[in-house]
C-alpha cells in the first residue's frame, strides 16, 4: 500500500521559562527549549517534538529535503534516509534530536492517515504505563524539595526521583529528608547526572541504601562504561544502576548492554533518533534481558511505551510535564501514578497549541 507523498516539513522553537530555577549534579538552567516539527501529507499533519537547542530548527529544514515527496507511510525508509544523510554531521547531540522530532512527526502522521492511535498501529502490549515523578532539583531549598515530594505522594505517585551531586556533602541529608516526607512505601530514586567519581558513587550508594533508595541513575558519566560497571558491581542489593538517556544510536545502547554497565536502560525518543530509535532500543533490551525505562517527554513516550515488552516505567519529568500540560492539546494527566493513551485521538494523541505557544517562540 502506498501512502500520500509528504509535501511539507515545518519547524519552530519555543523557549519556556521554568517555574523556578532548576539544577542537577552538573548543570543549571532557567528555561527549556521545545522544538516542534510538523509534517504534512494528504489532509493530515503529523506532530513531533524534542527538547534541545533552537539550532535544531535549521537542521530540520535541511533534513526536510530528504523526505519531502516520499511516501508518508514509509517511516522506517525515511528514518534511514535521515540517518544516512546526517553522516558528515555526526549522528548525535542536536542532530539526533532534530531527526528524532522529524521521526516522531512521521509516526504521528502515519497513524493519522490510518485514523488510529499510534499504540494501535504499533501493537499494544499494555493499556497504560506506570510513571515515576521526577524533579527534586538540587537548586531547590529543602522546604521546596519536600513540598514537591509530598504533593506527588498525595497525587498517587508510588515512585519518585530527586537530583543529587551538586553538593555531595548535602546529599545524604537531602535524601534522608525525602524519605521522611514520602514515607516507607514509596520507591525513592536518585539521579547524579554523572557528577560523582566511581569511588564517590560507591560510597554514596551505601549511604542512599540506608534510606531505601532503589534506583541510582548516572552515578558516573554515561561515557564511562567501566565506571558504571564498577558501581553496578559494588552497589547494595536492591539498588538498580540506570543510564542511557544520552545514547543516540543503537550502537550506543548495544555497547552499554554488552559492557554489563547498567541494570536498567533509559531511552529517550526525543534524542535516540525518534520513536524508531526507541523501538530499536526496546528490541535490544529484550534481546539482552534488561528492563527499559523511558526518559522524560511523557506525551511523546506514552504510545510507544505501551507497545514495547521490556518497559517498566516512564519518567514524568516536572519541567516537561508542566510544558506539555500548558501547551499540548490532548495532554493526558496521570491518575494514580499511571498514564493511559486516549483511544479517541489518532497519532500520538497531542497537538501543539500554536497560538498559546507563540509568545514563547524564538525561531
Amino acid at each position: 500500500m502506498n501512502g500520500e507523498p509528504i509535501r511539507q516539513v515545518l519547524a519552530a522553537a519555543y523557549r519556556i521559562p521554568t517555574d523556578r530555577p532548576e539544577a542537577d549534579g552538573t548543570l543549571a538552567w532557567d528555561a527549556t527549549t521545545l522544538v516542534a516539527v510538523h509534517v504534512s501529507a494528504g489532509r493530515q499533519r503529523g506532530f513531533g517534538y524534542t527538547y534541545t537547542s533552537a539550532a535544531a530548527v535549521p537542521l530540520v529544514w535541511e533534513f526536510a529535503t530528504h523526505v519531502v515527496g516520499t511516501d508518508a507511510l514509509a517511516v522506517e525508509a525515511n528514518w534511514n534516509r535521515l540517518v544516512r544523510n546526517a553522516r558528515n554531521l555526526g549522528v548525535s547531540g542536536v542532530v539526533a534530536s532534530a531527526i528524532s522530532a522529524i521521526d516522531a512527526a512521521l509516526w504521528d502522521l502515519k497513524a493519522k492517515l490510518f485514523d488510529l492511535p499510534l499504540v494501535h498501529l504499533l501493537g499494544a502490549v499494555r493499556e497504560e504505563v506506570p510513571l515515576y515523578a521526577s524533579g527534586g532539583f538540587t537548586s531547590y531549598p529543602m522546604e521546596v524539595l519536600c513540598e514537591q515530594l509530598a504533593r506527588w505522594a498525595d497525587s498517587g505517585f508510588h515512585r519518585m526521583k530527586m537530583k543529587v551531586g551538586q553538593d555531595p556533602d548535602e546529599d545524604p541529608s537531602r535524601v534522608a529528608a525525602a524519605r521522611h516526607v514520602v514515607g516507607p512505601n514509596v520507591a525513592l530514586m536518585v539521579d547524579a547526572n554523572g557528577a560523582y567519581t566511581p569511588a564517590q558513587a560507591i560510597e554514596f550508594a551505601e549511604a542512599f541504601a540506608e534510606e531505601g533508595v532503589v534506583w541510582f541513575e548516572e552515578p558516573v558519566s554515561s561515557d564511562d562504561l567501566m565506571g558504571l560497571r564498577r558501581v553496578r558491581d559494588r552497589a547494595p542489593p536492591g539498588m538498580a544502576i540506570a543510564a542511557g538517556e544520552y545514547n543516540y544510536r543503537s550502537h550506543d545502547f548495544r555497547r552499554m548492554l554488552e559492557a554489563g554497565a547498567v541494570d536498567v536502560i533509559q531511552a529517550d525518543a526525543s534524542r535516540c533518533l525518534g520513536i524508531t530509535g526507541f523501538l530499536g532500543a526496546a528490541r535490544l533490551c529484550q534481546a539482552f534481558g534488561v528492563p527499559l525505562s523511558a526518559h522524560t517527554a511523557p506525551s511523546l513516550h506514552l504510545h510507544p511505551a505501551c507497545a514495547v515488552t521490556p518497559l517498566i516505567h516512564v519518567e514524568y519529568f516536572h519541567d516537561h510535564a508542566r510544558i506539555e500540560g500548558l501547551l499540548f492539546d490532548g495532554f493526558v494527566s496521570p491518575r494514580g501514578g499511571r498514564m493511559r493513551p486516549d483511544g479517541s485521538r489518532p497519532g500520538i494523541g497531542v497537538e501543539l497549541k500554536e497560538k498559546d505557544a507563540d509568545r514563547y517562540r524564538i525561531a
